[in-house]
């Protein structure tokens, strides 16, 4: 590759075994980088190349986390919550603690998010100026957290990327209502 910005075997760390941190994984790889998938069990998934390393974490573990993250020089936030109910308890802090390990080991910040920061927005293109107008608990959790990060990477506190889309359909996606429910009964 000629591109100036990328140089080969940069470790990208991937937080998070779902089909997002799955994609990115295999993103990365494709493009020659060095990848490391975090997650709490370590476990393998199946099918994932042998060229990708696999490391156990717990994301609220700092120390555990900050020892796999050390080396990377991109680290994506593909985290979720595990109790979709209690978002505003769960989520800001696994943020927190991916955001200053991330910090900690100097690197990029990839966050991945998801469109719940729009609310409704009558069917209207969404763009990088959509006004973030989400409302309700879950919504409004992912807005405050995206000010957070907007405001760490003002201060100069970490390096951050944003990334926003919806996980609703795509490979390996499975609780979703179009996911595996709707796609596995029709393909049967």
């Amino acid at each position: 590759m000629n591109d100036t910005n990328h140089a080969p075997h940069r470790l990208h760390a991937v937080i998070g075994l779902g089909p997002v941190g799955l994609a990115v994984a295999q993103a990365a790889l494709q493009r020659g980088e060095r990848v490391r998938l975090v997650s709490r069990t370590g476990e393998r998934p199946a099918g994932l190349p042998a060229e990708v390393e696999v490391a156990r974490a717990d994301v609220l573990q700092p120390d555990a986390l900050r020892a796999v993250l050390r080396g990377a020089t991109h680290v994506y936030n593909c985290t979720n919550a595990p109790d979709y109910h209690r978002w505003p308890e769960q989520f800001p802090p696994l943020q927190r603690a991916v955001c200053d390990a991330a910090r900690d080991v100097d690197a990029v910040l990839v966050a991945v998010e998801n469109l719940y920061v729009y609310g409704p927005h009558g069917g209207a293109d969404l763009r990088e100026d959509t006004p973030l107008r989400g409302q309700g608990l879950r919504s409004s959790t992912r807005v405050a957290m995206t000010l957070a990060l907007d405001e760490a990477h003002r201060r100069g506190d970490l390096r951050v990327v944003r990334v926003r889309a919806s996980d609703l359909i795509g490979p390996r996606v499975r609780v979703s209502l179009a996911g595996a429910a709707l796609f596995e009964p029709i393909l049967a």
